[in-house]
């Protein structure tokens, strides 16, 4: 039986982390579409075009080295722009969220467009400066040298281009349930998420 959780937000505001978790709980199968413009971002760093590089994409593009990074964060942000990517990754997506067993998919547009009749929508936040905190120290753990100050200045921007596009902008769906994380522990933030999932179960 097909049940989708869409889960959205902002990088670094812990929906990543909270779908995996989620998934795991109730034994769902987990996609993260972040890593879906990440992997086409980081083949047009080498100068291909990023419609061809979307229509293209193989699952190992998804297991490239650290997809991570600040500069594929930014090609990532970039290319999920262009209409014509969008519509290359819907497909994808949305066959993925109607698997057998349940899914759980977090991204920036997955309640509004990918999965608009998903039977859960969360939309994660948190402040900018506790995101900041939190991917800087995520990035210097992998050996990245930035400063915060540059982190918090690229998350700005991506939130600014990702919000304001004129194709599936970042913005919570109407019916999703809001999960401000600034001051949660990543438990309190599952656990909030888990009874949201247990209470459309029941």
């Amino acid at each position: 039986m097909a049940f989708t959780i869409a889960i959205d937000g902002p990088a670094a505001a812990g929906k990543g982390t909270v779908a995996r978790r989620v998934a795991a709980h109730f034994g769902f199968a987990h996609l993260d579409t972040g890593l879906l413009y990440r992997a086409t971002g980081h083949r047009t760093m080498d100068g291909t075009d990023a419609v061809t590089a979307a229509t293209q994409l193989l699952a190992s593009d998804l297991d490239a080295e650290d997809l991570r990074g600040p500069d594929i964060a930014q090609a990532a942000s970039r290319v999920a722009a262009i209409p014509e990517v969008r519509a290359a990754l819907i497909d994808f997506q949305r066959a993925f969220a109607r698997r057998a067993g349940g899914a759980v998919l977090d991204g920036r547009d997955i309640g509004t467009v990918i999965c608009p009749d998903a039977e859960v929508k969360l939309y994660v936040t948190a402040s900018d400066d506790i995101r900041a905190a939190r991917r800087h120290a995520e990035l210097v753990g992998r050996g990245h040298d930035i400063t915060y100050d540059a982190v918090l200045e690229d998350l700005r921007q991506r939130d600014a281009r990702d919000s304001a596009r004129a194709t599936a902008p970042l913005r919570a769906a109407p019916d999703a349930v809001h999960l401000d994380t600034s001051r949660m522990s990543i438990e309190e933030a599952v656990a909030t998420a888990i009874t949201a999932v247990e209470k459309a179960r029941s």
